[in-house]
This record gives structure tokens, sequence and C-alpha cells, in this order.
């Protein structure tokens, strides 16, 4: 499978799959995309493009300027909370690696908001880490919002797309197994052809 280098666009991007913008971490699972043709995007492949990534999200300034070895860290924590979801749909135990990886994110950076004054804001909250810990705040921020999706009463809608090869995960709604209608639709032409093509019985 290669990476297609180049990022994708707000047009050909795949718009996010049902339950993405309610779990910012299902987002997160769902930002290295396989494509048709053994391709392969990925939001978070580039420093330039993980920063604009976690940005779009609130989750770093524009200009926070991630280096590789940052960006590297959340490809990983990506894949940790993606054994975690498919432990989940394959009903099996969750690597001992992942949960790991999980735990040791949350601890990264305070939960919780301080209370700080100035003279031009007056009384404020906002978190405690320097700007030398964004990516350690997006971390503990991303795997928070992993473990409370996977802990919740919505976890049983959880499911992967139904449209190979798209790798992405999804809250079912209904009968829906698809992340997008593009997906829907390459589904329903696979169906078709199979049964276009099936040998017919005498």
């Amino acid at each position: 499978m290669r990476y297609v280098k180049e990022t994708l666009t707000a047009e050909s991007a795949p718009p996010p799959a049902p339950g993405a913008e309610q779990y910012p971490a299902l987002d997160f699972a769902n930002s290295a995309i396989a494509l048709p043709g053994g391709q392969f995007a990925d939001f978070l492949g580039t420093p330039e493009a993980a920063n604009q990534w976690l940005a779009d999200r609130d989750l770093a300034p524009a200009d926070a300027g991630l280096q590789e070895m940052c960006t590297a860290q959340l490809r990983t924590l990506r894949e940790q909370i993606r054994a975690l979801l498919a432990a989940r749909l394959n009903g099996c135990a969750p690597p001992a690696s992942a949960l790991a990886a999980v735990n040791e994110a949350l601890t990264k950076a305070p939960a919780a908001s301080l209370l700080h004054w100035d003279p031009a804001r007056g009384l404020h909250r906002a978190a405690s880490h320097p700007t030398t810990q964004i990516v350690e705040h997006a971390l503990a921020t991303l795997a928070a919002d992993a473990a409370t999706l996977l802990t919740a009463p919505d976890v049983t809608r959880l499911t992967a797309c139904g449209s190979p090869p798209c790798n992405r995960y999804l809250l079912r709604h209904g009968r829906r197994h698809w992340c997008s209608t593009r997906c829907g639709d390459r589904a329903r032409a696979a169906r078709a052809y199979a049964r276009r093509t099936q040998p017919k019985t005498t």
C-alpha cells in the first residue's frame, strides 16, 4: 500500500464519518484513509498537515510549528486507539500496549483548566500547559475522548465501514454501515457488478 504524498483538500476528502463530530477520537482514528487503487492518505503524514488537523479542531494554534517527533507521537497514539476500536468490534481483549499508550497519554497534561487573571481579560480559565506541551495536551484530550467513547453506551453502535478498501470507523445509524455516500455508492456498485457477472445456473 503506498501513501498519497499530497494532502487531501477539503473538497477531495470524504466528510467526517457518522459519530466523528461527536467524538474527536473517532475522527482522529479515521485520519489515515485507505483509498481505492492501493493508495493511502494520511492527515497526519507531515508536521504541517498534523498541525493543520489539530488547529482545525482547536487542539493547537495554527502557528504551533509541530516537529516530526511530535507528529510521530500523534500517529502512534492513533494506531493504538484504532487497535482498541478493532478489539471492541471483534469482541476480544484489547492489546495491553494500546491500553498502556492511552493511559500514558491521559497523564501527559492536566485535565482541569486553571483559573487565571490578566488586566485585559479579567478572570478566565485556561489550560496550564506551556506552549512546549501543546502536543501533550492534544494527546491527553484525544486519549480522554477515546476512553469516553469506549466506555459510553454509544460504543454499541461502533462499526467499521462496509465498503472496502475503506478503513474508517463510524457510529451506526439504523442499518447504515458506510462512512460516507461515496463509500455507499461504491458498495452498491460492487454488489451490482457481482450480480451481473455471477454465472447463471441452469
